[in-house]
């Protein structure tokens, strides 16, 4: 008996039926979809709400810093500065420390410390915004005026300009206080994000690395920084946005006073979250409930702005390594 020519054999059958196919890309559309079409209606309905408020006051909403409801006179500066002050502040602080962890569990730590100290670096996201609030009002608060406003006013506060920085009342709460609590918030996330790309590098580069002589930190610096940049640019802007729509834990040590009378760190004030965290619920219809939404307005922008942002730096970086390869 001779041998069947494989070639003749019949194709395999497909095992799934075509109406299932056409249903998963069906249903992987509307996904996409639906996506679209919920941000195209928050924007819609961010933009219809805040209309009373971009008639009567167009741009200059962004620049004018008076808010009086009972005056009916309204100016986003003030919630504007907070926000942006209070992300800066967490993000000088949190990167570094973020860095550090990342770099301590994958070049560093003992193996028996590694996944213990790692579980608890992640518990921290899992601590809800409230608690760290409530932390920074009672504990924390009490602890910066005491031993780090008074101390730095009493140094510094005849230094002409450097003294306006730490001016206002000795009470623990105000930008420093928000951008520090921020700062221990969106650790976890930066860290966690920079551990993982920081282990894809290939042990091999690092190895070699080690053998011609490098140290720690010139493997870190020469090889893992630019092989794993992407990622770490990634989890620096996602703990940026965690830090941008943060709202409870900043309306309990910011202040939530609307006023920008110094450039103090220590003087209270307000951010976009806080403003509606505090008065939406009691704001009437009309030009107070509008501002409010065109401060939600603003706070969707300067997310979005950030986002892509990141992203074009993301694609040039991918672009140069690219052309480099």
């Amino acid at each position: 008996m001779g041998r069947s020519d494989p070639s003749s054999a019949p194709p395999p059958q497909r095992r799934s039926a075509p109406w299932a196919d056409t249903l998963f890309s069906f249903l992987a559309h509307a996904a996409a979809w639906l996506t679209l079409a919920l941000l195209a209606g928050i924007i819609a309905s961010l933009v219809v709400g805040a209309a009373p408020a971009i008639r009567e006051y167009g741009l200059s909403f962004l620049w004018r810093t008076d808010w009086d409801p009972v005056q009916n006179q309204y100016g986003g500066l003030v919630m504007i500065y907070g926000t942006l002050m209070t992300s800066l502040i967490a993000l000088v602080i949190a990167v570094p420390v973020s860095f550090g962890i990342a770099l301590f569990l994958t070049e560093l730590s003992p193996s028996w410390l590694k996944r213990p100290l790692g579980i608890a670096v992640e518990l921290l996201a899992a601590v809800p915004s409230i608690v760290y609030g409530m932390w920074g009002l009672l504990v924390f608060g009490p602890i910066l005026a005491t031993y780090v406003q008074q101390p730095l006013q009493s140094l510094l506060g005849d230094v002409p300009y450097v003294g306006a920085l730490v001016s206002g009342p000795p009470v623990g709460i105000g930008l420093l206080s928000a951008g520090i609590i921020l700062a221990i918030m969106i650790i976890p996330f930066i860290a966690s994000v920079m551990r993982d790309v920081f282990e894809v590098t290939p042990p091999m580069l690092k190895e070699s690395a080690y053998g011609l002589g490098s140290t720690t930190w010139e493997v870190v610096y020469k090889v893992v920084l630019p092989y794993t940049k992407t990622g770490v640019i990634g989890g620096i802007m996602l703990g940026l946005g965690r830090a941008l729509g943060e709202t409870m834990a900043v309306t309990f040590v910011i202040g939530n006073m609307n006023q920008l009378n110094s450039l103090s760190l220590f003087e209270a004030a307000n951010s976009i979250t806080s403003a509606l965290a505090n008065e939406f619920a009691e704001a009437g219809e009309g030009l107070h409930q509008a501002s409010l939404i065109y401060l939600g307005l603003v706070l969707f922008f300067i997310t979005f702005v950030v986002l892509s942002f990141s992203k074009l730096l993301l694609l040039r970086l991918k672009k140069n390594e690219g052309s480099r390869t």
